[in-house]
């Protein structure tokens, strides 16, 4: 059960209300009705609550819920318990977002600046901003209107936030300019030095890094993500971009739109990302290499070439799929000899 203290419940919605979101048919037109009053999971749902039934591989737990109504498929509908009231649907998946989306709101502070925020005399603030406590804004820092920004968060100087952002607890964000729509969360590092040195008479001497950070619309970058900025030309993320938690974004790369860089991947200097890229958990780049659009990087696997447009890629160093899986066979059964 979702937390009431946390979010706002919008309900309760009758069913047919629950039906109209989600898209989905109702089984029995007589309970049109019926109030739903929370969204739960198939193992906790009780009286008054809806759950979603979709995965084919677990048809026994369908026997098992009891919730007051439950959106699922056709096909697994014979398998609901008895009781529950059915709503039919081609996706469940999507309906659950949907209905997520419509029944509960984050609880959000209020706009207004709090007293022990450090905002520079020539700072614009936009219309309906919450600026928390021990905020620090820059010389010369723009942000749009309606943004958030959590306690302890730093905007750099001269840095542009676009409208409707949120930025969260103790991020700090350097030399970058962000469009609208924005989520940075807590911790991460956006903007600061790219990791470049020279040796020079013995020494390792640090190359200045003179870029920026350009960040598009709705682009959401995980907590304790670290994005640099590039050395002289810019570091990109496109719009539409999903960046998890404890991603490390090196100078100079730039990705184009809606790509998704599970936690911990690690992408090298001066890589070139095409749009809808998914990179899974610990993914490893090296430096200067392109991945074609719509490519997909297995977890764990380490790219030393560059990788066609919609390739499916896995291992280290990563080879297609179908080889990949090829060599574990031919291991496999040479273990077995």
């Amino acid at each position: 059960m979702v937390d009431g203290r946390f979010y706002k419940n919008n309900g309760p919605f009758t069913l047919a209300k629950v039906a109209e979101i989600c898209g989905a048919k109702l089984e029995d037109e007589g309970k049109a009705g019926v109030e739903i009053k929370e969204l739960s999971t198939i193992s906790r749902a009780g009286e008054g609550d809806i759950c979603f039934f979709y995965d084919r591989k677990k048809k026994a737990s369908g026997a098992e819920i009891k919730a007051t109504a439950c959106v699922t498929t056709a096909e697994l509908a014979e398998f609901v318990a008895d009781g529950v009231i059915k709503l039919i649907s081609d996706n469940p998946h999507l309906g659950f977002v949907k209905l997520n989306y419509a029944m509960y709101t984050e609880i959000l502070p209020k706009p207004e600046i709090c007293k022990t925020a450090v905002i520079a005399p020539s700072a614009k603030i936009g219309e309906g901003c919450y600026i928390g406590d021990y905020a620090v804004i820059g010389e010369n820092a723009k942000i749009g209107d309606g943004c958030i920004i959590e306690p302890h968060a730093v905007i750099g100087h001269d840095c542009e936030i676009g409208s409707h952002c949120r930025i969260g607890s103790h991020a700090n964000i350097m030399h970058c300019q962000m469009g609208n729509n924005c989520y940075i969360y807590g911790g991460a590092r956006i903007g600061w030095d790219g990791f470049g040195f020279m040796m020079i008479a013995g020494a390792h001497k640090r190359i200045p890094q003179l870029g920026r950070v350009i960040i598009g619309n709705d682009v959401e970058v995980g907590a304790n993500a670290c994005i640099d900025r590039g050395a002289l030309d810019d570091t990109v993320i496109g719009d539409g971009c999903r960046i998890d938690d404890l991603v490390m974004v090196a100078h100079n790369n730039k990705l184009g739109r809606g790509c998704i860089l599970v936690s911990q991947t690690g992408i090298a200097g001066s890589c070139e990302f095409g749009d809808y890229v998914v990179c899974g958990g610990q993914v490893g780049l090296a430096d200067h290499l392109k991945v074609g659009t719509g490519a997909q990087i297995a977890a764990q696997s380490g790219i030393m070439r560059d990788v066609e447009p919609g390739a499916v890629v896995m291992g280290s160093p990563a080879v297609p799929i179908k080889d990949f899986m090829r060599q574990v066979s031919f291991i496999q059964k040479a273990v077995k000899k």
